[in-house]
């Protein structure tokens, strides 16, 4: 396959991550499917769709003429059959989970034509994990984009010892193609770059209030106002989700045993409480409805 016969793309999964890389390919000009099994997250997904459009018309970002096109090329549907049956490219984002990928991923194997590529949005499992549930093993790899994917430019390219050279040089192009920046992977190993190094900042940052040395609010001060990050790793912690951070250290736990991968004492607390950040209006911090 070449970047060229990509044209439709389909997204797994209409949650935070899902619903803004279907927005964003359509605005880019492929024809977008995005599915999920609840009802209620798709309408929800397709509300945003139309919300966000409108807004980008009203700030003068995009003609209402381009606005039309973009929601034109964007389905939403709950029959992964109809998601999947035409796509090109399609790209997982749903729960990380290791046992619910394997058997999305056969079930996207028998449904997908042939030539598609299937790439997992996770942001620590690889996919060699992954793509012996598949009949097609070089056409699956990693394709890890960043919350909020309309915003944020940096794409990981996972290159898994089973990816084609093809499947990968694909995979780069298309996020050229989206905008972004990708960076490449030659070899897999969790948690790829960024969240392992924001991962220690995280780990850190957890063990110091843990200890009560110093507040959440504090430590998120101190790495924006003397490290300059743009948030700190308690309020990122609040928008990639909580409850995201709680399922990455139960999976590292599960795959390597060692109960230094366990989430946090407090991070376990908010998530029982299913106080999950922004997505929830508490987290770290409280969010307002608006």
């Amino acid at each position: 396959m070449d970047i060229t016969d990509v044209k439709t793309i389909a997204i797994i999964g209409a949650g935070n991550m899902g619903h803004q890389l279907a927005v964003h390919c359509a605005l880019c000009g492929f024809e977008t499917t995005c599915t999920d099994v609840n009802t209620e997250t798709l309408k929800k997904a397709e509300s945003f769709a139309g919300s966000y459009l409108k807004g980008r018309v009203d700030k003068g970002k995009l003609s209402p003429e381009e606005a039309e096109k973009t929601r034109g090329r964007l389905l939403f549907t709950s029959s992964l059959k109809a998601a999947v049956e035409n796509a090109d490219y399609i790209i997982e984002a749903a729960v990380e989970n290791l046992a619910t990928k394997r058997k999305l991923f056969s079930e996207l194997d028998m449904l997908a034509p042939s030539r598609a590529i299937l790439a997992t949005n996770s942001s620590r499992i690889v996919s060699s994990r992954i793509a012996d549930a598949t009949k097609r093993p070089e056409k699956v790899c990693n394709l890890h984009f960043f919350n909020p994917a309309l915003v944020m430019k940096l794409v990981e390219v996972v290159k898994g010892p089973h990816c084609a050279d093809d499947t990968v040089k694909v995979s780069y192009q298309l996020c050229e193609k989206l905008g972004k920046i990708p960076v490449m992977l030659n070899k897999e190993i969790d948690g790829f770059l960024l969240n392992r190094m924001l991962g220690a900042l995280a780990k850190e940052a957890l063990w110091l209030q843990e200890m009560g040395i110093a507040s959440y609010e504090d430590l998120d001060k101190a790495a924006v106002y003397g490290a300059g990050h743009p948030m700190g790793p308690f309020r990122l912690m609040d928008l990639t989700g909580i409850d995201l951070e709680y399922m990455m250290r139960m999976e590292a736990f599960r795959n390597t045993g060692d109960r230094n991968d366990l989430p946090a004492p407090s991070v376990v607390e908010r998530y029982m409480k299913g106080e999950y950040g922004e997505k929830s209006g508490r987290g770290w911090y409280e969010y307002g409805k608006n």
